[in-house]
C-alpha cells in the first residue's frame, strides 16, 4: 500500500455511489416494501427518525469504507477490474458480518439478503470506481 496513490476525489465519488445505489436499492422500485416489512418498520416510524443523524453517519461510514478500500487498492498495479474484485471480496466479508448479526437479531433470510446484497454490490461499485479513477 502506498498512501500517496490514493485518489481522494475517487474516494468521495465511491462513497457517493453508495448513496446513489442505496437510493435505488431501498426505493419502492426495488426493495423498500420488502425491507420495511422484514425490518418491521412503517413509513411513519421511518419519517420519525432523525434524518440528519441517519444520513450524516451514513455519509461518514460510506466515506470510511471507501477510504479503507482505497488504502488496500493503493498500488501501482490496481485496475478497474482488480478494484471491482477487491470490492466484491470486501462485500462478501460485509455480507457475512451482516448475516451473523442479523441471525442473532432473529432477522429473516430475506432481510439478510436485501441488506447483504446491497453491501456486496455497493462495495463492488466502490472498488471499480477506485480502480478506474487512478
Amino acid at each position: 500500500m502506498n498512501p500517496s496513490l490514493i485518489n481522494w476525489l475517487a474516494v468521495v465519488a465511491a462513497a457517493a455511489s453508495a448513496f446513489v445505489l442505496g437510493g435505488i436499492w431501498y426505493s419502492p422500485i426495488l426493495f423498500a416494501n420488502a425491507w420495511m416489512t422484514e425490518s418491521k418498520l412503517t413509513q411513519d416510524e421511518i419519517k420519525k427518525g432523525n434524518q440528519a443523524k441517519i444520513f450524516g453517519f451514513a455519509a461518514l461510514f460510506s466515506l470510511i469504507m471507501a477510504a479503507n478500500l482505497a488504502a488496500f487498492l493503493a498500488t501501482p498495479t490496481t485496475t478497474a477490474s482488480w478494484g471491482a474484485q477487491a470490492g466484491f471480496l470486501a462485500g462478501i466479508w460485509t455480507f457475512c458480518a451482516i448475516g451473523m448479526h442479523s441471525l442473532f437479531e432473529l432477522r429473516s433470510w430475506k432481510h439478510i439478503f436485501i441488506n447483504g446484497a446491497y453491501s456486496v454490490i455497493s462495495l463492488t461499485l466502490m472498488g471499480w470506481i477506485l480502480g478506474m479513477w487512478r
